[in-house]
Parts: structure tokens; C-alpha cells; sequence
């Protein structure tokens, strides 16, 4: 492992100063991502900025009703915290499905929001990764792709983005506050994560910036939430392909409906169309089935992983069906 500085904030704007000192630098709180990329010399900052000091760790309910989860929560403390429980059930449902018990108390909230993908190509620093390296090519395009993407990619790019807590934050919809050289600003999350276009080392839209805060938009009512994740083993596995479902149910006619999708695309994916294609239709199998038949629509699937197509399918029919199960049950 290469050497690097290794700076302790006590205050966000210190981070930040500290963040402009280096030409390349890193803030580390679980280090549950950090720390393994640097051991295999893919990340290779020259600061390391330890940002556990900060005050960021509470879960606060704003005026409007609204959330706010501080940065350095950790996934455990935020899935079992009493009003994400009650508000947003679908933000639990989908951390408990990630990871293990060990990870969870130590990866936070920010971090998972910075996850990066679990590509073997990008995380093999002998391999060809335009992620990694601009410009020196995708050796996962002609390469073994069964876990990649069949959303969103480009000729650039095709890894898939790893987080099941950024699924449901896609679907539940929030804003994140972040802080830099300028002060604070607030940027909704389905703009943090980029398409890889040309430019698929540029990941996340930051400019020497931290992520302070997410708030949660306000919870649907009657909720119905649901999380299905598929995967190779029941445990400890990354998605091949997940669904997060939210409905609301007005007599067994669905009034507003969400739907993200994981494992399967390049950055957590909205499927906004599908959405307002169940707005006012019955609970049925059949909007379910054209809902996930129209968020699929642009798949692509490459030599390997042309499953995760009717893989993907499924996981939305059977989180729209759970999602719409649960809501009856809450109207009950």
C-alpha cells in the first residue's frame, strides 16, 4: 500500500481546507470502501481526511416533516431508527438486504452515497478501466460482464453502481446538502450519481465538496414498501438485480407509485415513466407487468448477462406486488 497524509477534522470547513491542500485526497469515515481500494492500489490518495469528529451523526424530523440524516449515520443506527421505520420502511428494508451486521455499523450514510462499483476490472489495477484510468479502455466490454449493466452504459463504461440504500433513496426521492470552498448547497440525489457517458471517472457531481446531510422527501400515504433483491447466495452478495417499490392505494386504485432498480444499471436507476404508467391504474398483475415490460424498455444487455433482463422483471412485478399488499394492509 502506498503511503499518504493523514489529516483529523473538527469541523466541516477544516475538511474542506483540508480537502483543497492536496491535489489528490479522501475523506474517510467507515472506510468500508476507502481503505480496500487503497490495499489494492486503485485509489491512491496523497491525504487521507478522517471526518469521524464531525457532528453529523443524528437523524432529525424538520418542521415540514421532512428527515434529515446527518452524513456519518451509520447504515445500522439509520435502518433501525424508529421514525425511518415508520416514514420510510423502504430505506430499511433495503440496507438490512446489503452487506453484514459488521459492515453496516461501520459504513455510513455519506459513504454509501460514494460507494464505488464492484467491477473486477476497475477494482484490478493490471486491467483496462476508463473508471479508473481515462482513456485506457474497458476490458469488461469483451471481457466476463455477467454482473454489469444493462442500463445506462455507454461504450465507455458498463459497470454497474453496487448500493441497495441508494435504490431507495432514488425511489423515495431526496435531497443531499453538501459543503465546499463556497458554502453549502443542496443538489436532489437523482443528479449526485453521472451516467458514464465519455466521462465515466467523473462519478458523482461534487467539486471539492462533502456531503453533510440527505434529507428524505415526505413519506406517501397510505405507504405499501417493498425491497426484493436477487442475488447468487442470500447473504453478503451484491445485487443482480433489485427492485425498490413505494405505492399508495386509494380503493385498490394505485395513486402515486415509485420504482428504482439496482444491480442493473450504471448509477441507481428511477423508473419515472413506469411510474406515471401505474398512476391511476388497478393493483393488479397486469399494470405491474407492463410497468416493468416499460422500465426495461432501453435494457441493453451485453454477451453475458442478457438474464439480468427477465431477472430484473421479476423483482419489479414481485416489489409492486408486495409494495401494494403492505399498502392494503396499512389502510386497513
Amino acid at each position: 500500500m502506498r503511503t499518504f497524509a493523514f489529516a483529523r477534522a473538527n469541523s466541516v470547513a477544516r475538511a474542506v481546507e483540508h480537502r483543497q491542500a492536496e491535489l489528490v485526497s479522501a475523506f474517510v469515515a467507515g472506510g468500508t470502501t476507502l481503505l480496500d481500494l487503497v490495499k489494492l492500489d486503485v485509489m491512491r490518495p496523497s491525504r487521507v481526511i478522517d471526518i469521524t469528529p464531525l457532528p453529523l451523526t443524528t437523524v432529525e424530523r424538520l418542521p415540514d416533516d421532512r428527515l434529515r440524516i446527518g452524513a456519518l449515520v451509520t447504515n445500522t443506527d439509520l435502518a433501525y431508527h424508529p421514525d425511518v421505520l415508520a416514514d420510510h420502511p423502504l430505506l430499511s428494508q433495503a440496507i438490512l438486504a446489503g452487506a453484514s451486521t459488521q459492515v453496516r455499523n461501520m459504513a455510513t450514510t455519506g459513504g454509501n452515497l460514494m460507494q464505488r462499483t464492484r467491477c473486477p476490472y476497475f477494482r484490478d489495477a493490471a486491467a483496462a478501466c476508463n473508471k479508473r484510468e481515462p482513456g485506457s479502455g474497458c476490458d469488461a466490454l469483451d471481457g466476463v460482464n455477467r454482473m454489469h449493466a444493462v442500463l445506462g452504459a455507454s461504450s465507455e463504461c458498463v459497470a454497474v453502481h453496487p448500493s441497495d440504500m441508494c435504490v431507495a433513496l432514488a425511489a423515495i426521492g431526496a435531497t443531499l446538502t453538501l459543503h465546499g470552498p463556497n458554502g453549502e448547497r443542496e443538489i436532489d440525489v437523482a443528479d449526485f450519481h453521472r451516467l458514464p457517458g465519455t466521462t465515466p471517472h467523473l462519478e458523482h457531481d461534487l467539486d471539492d465538496e462533502l456531503i453533510v446531510a440527505v434529507t428524505l422527501a415526505p413519506p406517501l400515504m397510505p405507504l405499501g414498501t417493498a425491497y426484493v433483491k436477487l442475488r447468487d447466495r442470500a447473504s453478503f452478495e451484491f445485487a443482480l438485480a433489485s427492485a425498490g417499490a413505494m405505492l399508495s392505494l386509494d380503493e385498490d386504485l394505485i395513486g402515486e407509485a415509485r420504482l428504482a432498480l439496482g444491480g442493473v444499471a450504471t448509477k441507481p436507476w428511477r423508473c419515472r415513466e413506469a411510474e406515471a404508467l401505474l398512476a391511476g391504474k388497478r393493483a393488479d398483475t397486469a399494470a405491474f407487468e407492463a410497468a416493468a415490460d416499460l422500465a426495461l424498455a432501453d435494457a441493453r444487455p451485453l454477451t453475458h448477462n442478457a438474464f439480468k433482463i427477465p431477472l430484473a422483471r421479476q423483482a419489479i412485478v414481485r416489489a409492486l406486488r408486495d409494495a401494494a399488499r403492505r399498502a392494503r394492509e396499512d389502510d386497513a
